[in-house]
């Protein structure tokens, strides 16, 4: 699983705390919308080119981080 902390920071400075990628306001909210709506990463990066696949990846990696912290939270 790639170390989405390299890529996504949550600062309540920046888009009210919410988990973004780092040096952009983009947030994780956003991409996961962007791609569950049928947007495909290169779909994004032309839209967005101060996105990297990579950082697209983190977005990702950190969902599915969050979402196994839940299921063992239960």
């Amino acid at each position: 699983m790639i170390r989405f902390n390299e890529y996504i920071e949550i600062n309540s400075e920046k888009r009210f705390g919410k988990p973004i990628i780092i040096g952009t306001r983009i947030s994780v909210y956003d991409v996961l919308s962007w791609l569950s709506n049928g947007m495909s990463r290169e779909q994004i990066i032309a839209d967005y080119p101060e996105l990297t696949e990579a950082q697209i990846n983190a977005c990702l990696s950190y969902a599915a981080n969050k979402e196994q912290r839940h299921l063992y939270a239960s």
